[in-house]
């Protein structure tokens, strides 16, 4: 990680406070490198792990649309980024998602981490190897594995509840453009009674594709709580967003219900 980034265990000093809160909504409103395809290089539809694979071989994100290009062209067993033959059971795909575990690669950690957390590839759950993993990616800069790790330690899944923790972690990862994160940091604002500066968390993640977040912001307009031009101003933002992240491969792609 830069100089500029925070370990994923500092605090928040109290004094760093306003100057945070400026940054919050003065970074972050573009979607993360992470979010776009490996191939077509568009911005994947959030949730991105509805719309896109991880291909195990060389760890890097495809959409559905690249996917269902590549078979077009008979590209159906390698990986269609990196042509690399592709693993045909959960063996095979976990040493070499290792491989790239072992030569420091975050994004496979984040995977694995994932895979002990879900129980996936016939794991039993293990949350604090899961942990181990995501805390190791976030070092190395994951702004999923921020994520991911927020979400832990909010709501004490499998560690000791540490909110204050949870809630930096989000806002490290709000500000490399991470959505969700973004739409967390809103509802506590919300519930302790910052209506506007939850408002500006929603409006910014909604132009960014997040449908949890335009959805927000149309229940707290009907309850009088925001303007009809800030829900037309989310509206539209969210709509460009959804207009970005189109193509014709992902939408017959959809069609097909791949």
């Amino acid at each position: 990680m830069s100089s500029n980034d925070t370990h994923p265990s500092d605090e928040v000093d109290a004094a760093d406070a306003p100057n945070l809160q400026q940054r919050l909504m003065a970074e972050g409103h573009e979607r993360a490198e992470g979010d776009f395809c490996s191939i077509c290089f568009l911005p994947i539809e959030i949730p991105i792990g509805h719309h896109s694979l991880m291909k195990v071989c060389c760890v890097k994100t495809v959409c559905k649309g690249c996917i269902f290009a590549a078979r077009q062209r008979g590209i159906n067993d390698n990986c269609p980024f990196c042509r690399a033959p592709l693993p045909h059971d959960d063996a095979a795909s976990l040493a070499m998602v290792q491989k790239r575990v072992d030569k420091g690669d975050a994004d496979a950690m984040m995977f694995l981490g994932n895979e002990y957390y879900s129980s996936g590839h016939g794991f039993a759950k293990d949350v604090p190897r899961a942990i181990e993993l995501w805390t190791a990616a976030a070092e190395l800069g994951s702004i999923d594995a921020h994520h991911q790790l927020g979400e832990t330690y909010y709501r004490g899944d499998g560690v000791e509840e540490d909110k204050p923790r949870g809630i930096h972690l989000w806002q490290q990862a709000a500000m490399k453009g991470h959505a969700h994160s973004r739409c967390n940091l809103g509802l506590i604002e919300l519930n302790e009674g910052n209506d506007e500066v939850a408002l500006q968390h929603w409006m910014i993640s909604a132009k960014m594709g997040h449908a949890t977040s335009l959805n927000i912001i149309k229940t707290v307009f009907m309850n009088g709580h925001a303007t009809k031009a800030q829900y037309a101003e989310a509206l539209r933002g969210y709509g460009n967003a959804m207009q970005e992240m189109k193509s014709p491969q992902r939408e017959e792609a959809k069609r097909l219900g791949m």
